[in-house]
């Protein structure tokens, strides 16, 4: 009887391995309620095949191209929930506290960089620490040249780590038990809103480029959701379909774990006990930014750690609906979002100011 050797197997053989596998270890994770599940299952799935067999598993580019499309477009969602309106008079407040706990991640990852220059870069260690925004990360980070796998992996530390301390951390702090901020989007799902939704996602990145956006795969399709939804007739959303959103996410797992190997494992674990520290770190900054948003907004501190929370935002507002909190949290979640995505989109420009 032959014996099939693992790395022998064509790329076709191996994906079809992965995909299905990926996809079944995801909706196991999504069951459990396990943080980003499907992200995790496909980078577990497609790492152990790149692991066991030695080779690198490449993702197509097109298809990731419009996977990453679709991570912006997401991102773009909650922009077009909360009116100009509501966001204007939380933005002296929000700017100063994102900007403390943005510069805490940027600080965290200019001395992860300069713990290991050789294996991390400026914009790896900087793109590993910003706070929020854990998806988009390793999206940006291909695009920037940073190395994603290490970037998708932090950011997953530092998701998992919020996700589960949410929940124990605002069971002991009373809730305002308001009627709470309204951020669902459900809207009527038709054939032209599917299409059109796919076409933000093929085209967002060539029209980002056209107009010098920096990072336009991810940027691109976020501003164009952003701008269309403005003009879209009321009860409809741009909110891509669930099966969307799983490639998308399973995407960023692929091209994080089908890069992994021995060497690139020892390097990331050389950093666990660093990159751990700055995660509890810039937790613990916002803890403490919370503080001052209470007086400064006159809020309670359960809604100013949720608006102040590194991260999770799915869990925020839920948090945030179930316990009542007022449109602080939407607010400033949404207001840090932006910070985090100007600067992660400028990294290259706002490094080299700094290496004159």
């Amino acid at each position: 009887m032959s014996i099939i050797k693992l790395d022998s197997m064509s790329v076709r053989t191996r994906w079809v391995i992965v995909a299905p596998g990926s996809a079944a270890l995801g909706a196991l994770f999504s069951y459990l309620h396990v943080p980003a599940a499907w992200i995790l299952g496909a980078i577990v799935v497609s790492g152990a095949m790149a692991l066991t067999t030695g080779k690198e598993l490449a993702v197509n580019e097109h298809f990731y191209s419009v996977a990453r499309g679709f991570i912006g477009m997401m991102a773009g969602i909650p922009l077009t929930l909360v009116p100009a309106s509501t966001l204007l008079g939380f933005v002296p407040a929000a700017v100063t506290m994102s900007l403390i706990t943005v510069l805490i991640g940027v600080a965290g990852g200019v001395l992860l960089h300069r713990s290991q220059p050789k294996d991390i870069s400026w914009e790896t260690g900087i793109l590993s620490m910003l706070p929020g925004g854990a998806s988009l990360m390793p999206a940006l980070a291909s695009e920037l040249g940073a190395d994603y796998r290490y970037v998708a992996l932090t950011q997953y530390l530092r998701l998992l780590a919020v996700s589960v301390s949410l929940p124990l951390v605002v069971s002991l702090l009373d809730a305002p038990a308001g009627k709470g901020v309204d951020m669902s989007v459900d809207g009527e799902v038709t054939w032209w809103i599917v299409g059109l939704t796919v076409a933000i996602a093929v085209v967002g990145e060539k029209l980002g480029k056209l107009v010098c956006l920096p990072a336009a795969a991810v940027l691109g399709p976020l501003l164009l959701t952003v701008l269309v939804a403005q003009v879209i007739p009321a009860g409809h959303t741009l909110e891509p379909l669930y099966v969307f959103k799983i490639m998308a996410f399973m995407s960023i797992g692929w091209v994080c774990g089908g890069g992994l190997s021995v060497p690139a494992l020892r390097a990331f674990t050389k950093q666990l006990p660093a990159t751990i520290l700055f995660i509890i770190v810039v937790i613990g900054v916002c803890a403490l930014t919370a503080v001052p948003l209470t007086a400064w907004l006159d809020i309670t501190y359960f809604e100013a750690y949720l608006a102040t929370s590194p991260g999770a935002l799915e869990t925020v507002l839920a948090l945030s609906a179930e316990g009542g909190a007022g449109p602080a949290v939407v607010a400033v979640q949404i207001i840090r979002l932006i910070i985090v995505l100007v600067i992660a989109g400028y990294l290259p420009q706002i490094l080299g100011l700094f290496r004159r």
